[in-house]
This record gives C-alpha cells, sequence and structure tokens, in this order.
C-alpha cells in the first residue's frame, strides 16, 4: 500500500459569467497529494491518504470521495475549527494553469505532527509528500517528523517539489524549504521548470545532483507534451505518451504521471534503483500516457 500525506481541497475552475459578469464557478476535488494517491488507486494499487479537512459540507464531500474510491481515509482528520482549504484556477488558451488559494490559513497547514496516525504509515511501503506541506506550519512540521519517521521503519519515501509562488513568503525561503525535502527521498518527481528553479540545471543536470549529491534513487523530470525524463543508477532516458491529445486543462498531470509511477513501481517488487533501464521505460511511458490523457477532461483528479 502507498500512503500520501499533505494537502486536499477544493478546486474551484471557471464555467461561464453571470449576468452580473462575474465568474460562474464550477468545483472539483484536488491537492496535488491527493491527486496523487487517487493515481495510484486508478493504476491498480492499494492507498491510503493522511491531511485535514475543515468539519464543514466540502470536508465531508472529500472525506467520502476518498472512501468510495477505495482509499483508506482514516488517516484524514476533519477540524471545526478552520476551513477546507480553496483553490481558484484560471486557464489560458493551452490549459496551461495559474492559481490563488483561500489558505490563511486552510486546514491543510493546520495538521500536526500528534494528529498523524503512524499505523496509517506503518501498513505502506511508500510514503508519498509533496513540498506545499513545507509552507507554514504546523504542517510543516509534522510532515518531517512523519517522514523521519517512515525513514526509521524502512519505508520508501515519494516527493513531489510542487512550486506555487503565492503560497511562499519570497522564493528564497521557498528554495529553502523545497530543498529540504531532498534528504528523505528516495524517488523524486519535478517539472522542467522547479529543476531550473531549484538548481538553474535542465533535466539531466537536475537528475544528476539528485541522485549525486543527495542521494536520491530515481528522478523523473517531467517536460509537458514532450513527456519525461528518468534516470536512475542503471540507465537513463525520455519517454512520452502513447496518445497524442488536444489539452483542455492540465492541472494535475504531473500528480497522475507520480501516482501512475509509484503504483508500477511497487507492483514490480524492486527498489528504486533496482529498476532496469527496459523496465523504467515502460514505466514512464505508462506514466506519461496517463497523465497526457488526463489532461483532456477538467480537474486533476482520476
Amino acid at each position: 500500500m502507498i500512503c500520501s500525506v499533505g494537502e486536499i481541497l477544493i478546486d474551484f475552475f471557471q464555467a461561464g459569467e453571470n449576468s452580473s459578469s462575474f465568474p460562474v464557478l464550477s468545483a472539483m476535488p484536488g491537492g496535488a497529494p491527493a491527486n496523487f494517491i487517487c493515481a495510484v488507486k486508478a493504476a491498480g494499487g492499494e492507498g491510503a491518504f493522511i491531511g485535514k479537512v475543515g468539519k464543514d459540507a466540502f470536508g465531508k464531500r472529500l472525506k467520502n470521495l476518498l472512501e468510495n474510491k477505495g482509499i483508506d481515509s482514516s488517516g484524514l482528520v476533519e477540524d471545526g475549527g478552520v476551513f477546507t482549504t480553496l483553490a481558484f484556477v484560471t486557464l489560458d488558451s493551452l490549459g496551461d494553469r495559474s492559481f490563488s488559494f483561500a489558505r490563511k490559513p486552510g486546514a491543510d497547514t493546520m495538521l500536526s505532527f500528534e494528529e498523524i496516525d503512524l499505523s496509517v504509515i506503518d501498513r505502506c511501503s511508500c510514503l508519498h509528500f509533496g513540498s506545499l506541506s513545507f509552507t507554514d506550519e504546523p504542517s510543516r512540521s509534522a510532515v518531517k517528523e512523519a517522514l523521519a519517521y517512515a525513514k526509521s521503519k524502512g519505508k520508501l519515501i515519494s516527493y513531489d517539489p510542487n512550486y506555487r509562488a503565492l503560497l511562499w513568503e519570497n522564493e528564497e525561503e521557498a528554495k529553502k524549504q523545497m530543498l529540504s525535502g531532498f534528504k528523505f527521498s528516495d524517488t523524486v518527481k519535478l517539472s522542467l521548470e522547479e529543476a531550473q528553479l531549484l538548481f538553474s540545471e535542465d533535466e539531466k543536470g537536475a537528475a544528476d545532483i539528485l541522485i549525486n549529491k543527495y542521494g536520491c534513487s530515481l528522478v523523473f523530470v517531467t517536460l509537458g507534451e514532450l513527456g519525461c525524463y528518468y534516470k536512475n543508477e542503471k540507465g537513463f532516458g525520455y519517454a512520452r505518451s502513447r496518445k497524442a491529445v488536444t489539452p483542455v486543462d492540465t492541472t494535475g498531470a504531473g500528480d497522475i504521471f507520480g501516482g501512475t509511477a509509484a503504483a508500477l513501481i511497487e507492483r514490480s517488487g524492486k527498489h528504486p534503483r533496482e529498476l532496469t533501464p527496459e523496465e523504467l521505460s515502460q514505466i514512464a511511458e505508462e506514466a506519461c500516457t496517463r497523465a497526457s490523457l488526463s489532461t483532456e477532461k477538467q480537474g486533476g483528479m482520476l
């Protein structure tokens, strides 16, 4: 089983305008770690989620959603003192996104270590996290303590260093906290834009740094419509989707890539560093394909 910890929230997309020229909004479930674990389940894996929502209508819907998908939600805390986090997504003509947030605070940032059910981590083989848990306390310390606990129990760690400028105090703080996640990580999935932000390198240079300096076992760098670059100690290469698509909304495509890859790695029964170039190519191609197909609809969750 794979466990994901972090934000689960509501994404609002513009679905038109009303007679007063104000946007009509469509609500969709989201949050990168939540999208990830739903992709794990869609790819045939078993999943669990740890996080926090408000004790409100949206929080209840998100909990029910996880349960209806067959994902273990016993680690999802409901808190009557904060609201479920909200994100507002706008799209350009290519389906690429920009975000604004109602998160001051949002429920996801208020998760404490004492609220984390460690038995959920005990039951999993891999713990996945994203860097948006590091924007604020107490979630920053809570997730880092959970990662340390998982490492002490021999669990694999999967990391997505997700950058949303509006959620950080400044770019330097974002880079500092995003970099701090690599010391825990076995498998890393990041975009080319994040590789350039953190390392001022292209996909090959970033993967080399993550493997040689930070000790990561497997790195995927996603390249948008061009697919991805992958590398471990046994090999490297590029992969692309088997399907050509016309994107409507790219929200969550990277999360779907990561969740698909994680499920297939777990199914292989191998440590990520032991995967052969042929196995990596197959995993990366399937992850690219599922991520690509997800862009043909609105919302980031499978």
